[in-house]
């Protein structure tokens, strides 16, 4: 993430204001949690100038540690004996991509911190959300997005799935009859076979025509009068797609 937009949740507010207290102490601190969780993103915000090595990349691990007194080393985790390393009387700042520690790591770090994944910092998630759509709607070239706190996110990957999850839906919502047709086209193109695919594939179609009409008239009589059916043949059709 390019930017950086101050957390409101209270831990990693506690997290980064702990570890603005190191940036003058030769300890080594460790930063772990889920991957894609912004765990990278605090740390080069706080420790700007700092080295920054891959722990995958063994040898030059080691030079680096040889020569340098601070240094951040990402993908700690990958470390399968990290104990020899000489992390004694230098600045290091590791990050690690697990959500519990080993033993181990307590004698290797002065202090460790835990990074909450996205789905325990609600607070943080609108001004995240907003600032995605604002991206898609630039970088998609869109003529609209979705107002923000309409689109519900996925949390699953942290911000890897998040950003995800509010491109596509910005992007879906800003799609043409023109660009919907293309989209089933290709679908079809890829999935069309067996022996009942019209009745299997109608669904496609009806499902959300079904569901964005009660949505917009809220009525089962007025919907029914606008797509031209009666009102039972609606009724056996929200029955079959199990449409409230």
């Amino acid at each position: 993430m390019s930017d950086y937009l101050q957390s409101k949740n209270p831990t990693v507010r506690q997290i980064e204001e702990s570890l603005k207290l190191t940036r003058n102490l030769f300890i080594s601190s460790l930063l772990y949690g889920e991957p894609h969780s912004g765990k990278r993103t605090l740390i080069r915000r706080i420790f700007p100038t700092l080295p920054i090595v891959d722990a995958r990349e063994e040898r030059e691990l080691a030079q680096l540690l040889e020569r340098e007194q601070e240094l951040i080393v990402e993908n700690f985790d990958a470390i399968s004996s990290p104990e020899p390393l000489p992390l004694e009387g230098k600045r290091i700042v590791a990050i690690a991509d697990i959500d519990t520690v080993p033993e181990r790591y307590d004698t290797l770090f002065a202090f460790l911190y835990r990074m909450p994944p996205l789905r325990e910092r609600h607070e943080d998630l609108p001004a995240f959300q907003e600032r995605f759509l604002e991206e898609a709607r630039r970088t998609l070239q869109l003529a609209h997005t979705p107002e923000p706190g309409t689109v519900k996110p996925d949390l699953s990957g942290n911000f890897l799935s998040f950003r995800a999850s509010i491109f596509r839906e910005a992007l879906l919502q800003d799609l043409g009859a023109e660009e919907l047709e293309r989209s089933l086209l290709h679908y079809f193109l890829e999935t069309l076979e067996g022996n009942n695919a019209y009745r299997e594939n109608l669904g496609l179609l009806e499902r959300p025509l079904l569901q964005a009409g009660l949505r917009r008239f809220g009525s089962q009589l007025k919907l029914a009068d606008v797509l031209g059916i009666n009102r039972n043949t609606l009724r056996k059709k929200l029955h079959e797609y199990r449409i409230d």
